[in-house]
């Protein structure tokens, strides 16, 4: 339950707090005093999103802090799903800054407005008039109804958890793997068109038996062969200036280590002169020698030449075709091609298996889907009667409630459409509540439908927010004790402008204008019980209440 309320700077709101009681909390006011400021403010402390319009004051930032009381409310496994450490007291708070910044906090951690909102949706139930107008959703209408039947709580039947959830899971299973048929169905039409082109271009790849390095090689074969007989020619100059003209080099170094050899008898220097320039000569002469070798071995081949040329304009087409610049690239490509078309003979297969998994999740969808349908149907009866019984206590005696079953294909909540179908007159034909509810039936209808699921939620916290709109008299003498009996399993803040629910509260809070010199702001006051009688006395006959108003608000009170 909310134990502590603290909005600053916000609208008119320069600075407020309020201690709430756990029971029924009733906030009353003149109309633009401030009550629906106080809403927003919530809303925002539960992850609506903000405007900075609303500062009180542009320059300081708005910040809105809730403390919570949370011990009783089994929220330990919500908070790690986020990450967050429990304790059995939670504060919520936003600030946004005059630059627009927004930042939230669940107990001094910083989260996004996502989980706040995930975390929020724990602790309160906001109750405003444009939720009235969701009660003539039909979606709207079968998740009270699954809330009612308990198809939204835990349950160890249906594995320790919701049997809405249960079949969720399911469909959401199913939904996953039709997609995923889907897309190799899609994939293989894809494939099959450009199968023919992928295997042409494998098969051309694959004849051409490329080798990752023979690129290069055959580029320094073709240059040596299409320069041959002049590679010959220096050959051969080459080993007759080593060995064979008059005055060849390998003569001239052994003359010369001869003569060298000559003057070792004076001193060990010209011993090892000759001994180095005999180590040239027997160099040379293996160079020589393979000098000789590489002559004999190089002869003009036109045959190869154009065998070596030929190769590499197929292995140069390849590369423009495929815009590479490497064999290694063009081998790449082959594999890739070679998965392609080994990919689009295995997508039969995959498509096969797929399609039994997702016939067998279809099945399954089904099997949870008549579960949660049996339940439903199991619930109308109880819950028609109960509502009417409800509404008939408020004023609508003759009010007929019936609701309208029809099968559907599998969706995210099941194979149901649901309708609440009404009348509030005897003798007329139920019909859909946008058509047959006044704004006050509405009203009425929806507290009812607060006060039947009271008992089946784990919702702390009640706010409504003018839910008796369009009743008066007694009627709302018994929304006020329907409000109290709610109060007892549920902390409820309650705004009306009605005198007969005000005096139902446990707790009555004021809210009212302050004019300074420099503008309006709104404040807040809890009444004590001098206090809640003059104002319920002004609720009953305005500003100048007379002496029988101020009885007629003793009487409210005492009852």
């Amino acid at each position: 339950m909310l134990i502590d309320l603290k909005i600053k700077n916000y609208a008119l709101i320069e600075k407020l707090e309020m201690n709430p009681s756990p029971v029924l909390n009733i906030i009353t006011g003149e109309t633009g005093a401030g009550k629906s400021i106080m809403l927003g403010a919530i809303g925002l402390l539960l992850g609506n999103r903000a405007d900075t319009k609303l500062l009180f004051n542009q320059d300081e930032k708005c910040v809105i802090e809730g403390v919570f009381d949370i011990s009783s409310y089994n929220l330990q496994e919500v908070f790690a799903a986020e990450d967050l450490d429990f304790d059995n007291q939670c504060i919520l708070r936003r600030e946004i800054s005059p630059s627009g910044k927004s930042r939230a906090f669940v107990n001094d951690t910083p989260v996004t407005l996502d989980v706040i909102r995930k975390i929020g949706e724990n602790l309160m139930d906001v109750h405003s008039q444009h939720d009235t107008l969701q009660l003539g959703d039909t979606s709207f209408q079968l998740n009270i109804l699954d809330v009612y039947a308990g198809n939204t709580s835990l349950d160890i039947y249906a594995g320790n958890t919701s049997y809405l959830k249960t079949y969720y899971t399911s469909y959401r299973n199913y939904k996953k793997l039709e997609s995923e048929y889907k897309k190799l169905e899609d994939q293989l039409a894809q494939s099959q068109k450009e199968l023919d082109y992928h295997t042409f271009l494998l098969n051309e790849l694959e004849e051409a038996s490329l080798q990752e390095d023979e690129q290069e090689s055959l580029e320094a074969e073709l240059k040596q062969l299409e320069n041959a007989e002049d590679i010959k020619l220096k050959l051969t100059q080459a080993v007759q200036y080593l060995t064979e003209s008059e005055f060849n080099i390998t003569s001239a170094l052994k003359d010369t280590a001869y003569l060298i050899g000559q003057l070792a008898q004076f001193g060990p220097k010209y011993d090892e002169l000759r001994t180095r320039t005999e180590s040239c000569m027997i160099e040379l002469q293996d160079i020589a020698g393979e000098l000789e070798d590489a002559e004999r071995k190089t002869e003009a081949d036109p045959q190869r030449a154009t065998e070596v040329s030929e190769r590499l304009n197929l292995i140069y087409t390849l590369q423009r075709k495929h815009q590479v610049q490497s064999v290694a690239e063009l081998l790449a490509i082959q594999e890739e091609l070679s998965q392609k078309v080994g990919n689009v003979l295995n997508l039969d297969n995959a498509i096969a298996k797929t399609k039994k998994e997702m016939e067998a999740a279809y099945a399954e969808v089904l099997e949870h889907a008549e579960v949660l349908s049996e339940r439903r149907k199991s619930a109308f009866g109880k819950f028609e009667q109960e509502l009417h019984d409800l509404v008939a206590e408020l004023g609508m005696p003759n009010a007929r409630i019936v609701i309208q079953h029809k099968p559907a294909a599998p969706s995210a909540t099941g194979t149901d459409e649901i309708s609440i179908l009404f009348s509030a007159n005897k003798g007329s034909t139920p019909q859909s509540l946008v058509k047959a509810a006044s704004g006050g039936e509405f009203s009425r209808l929806m507290l009812s439908v607060k006060y039947m699921l009271a008992d089946k939620t784990a919702l702390p916290t009640i706010v409504f927010d003018e839910i008796d709109t369009g009743i008066s008299g007694e009627v709302a003498v018994k929304v006020g004790k329907m409000m109290q009996q709610m109060a007892q399993k549920h902390q409820i803040i309650a705004i009306s402008h009605l005198p007969q629910i005000a005096a139902q509260g446990d707790s009555h809070y004021f809210v009212y204008k302050h004019d300074t010199e420099d503008r309006t702001i709104s404040r807040i006051k809890k009444l004590n019980d001098e206090e809640r009688v003059n104002e319920i006395a002004h609720m009953i006959a305005g500003a100048n209440p007379s002496a029988n108003a101020y009885q007629s608000a003793k009487e409210l009170l005492s009852l």
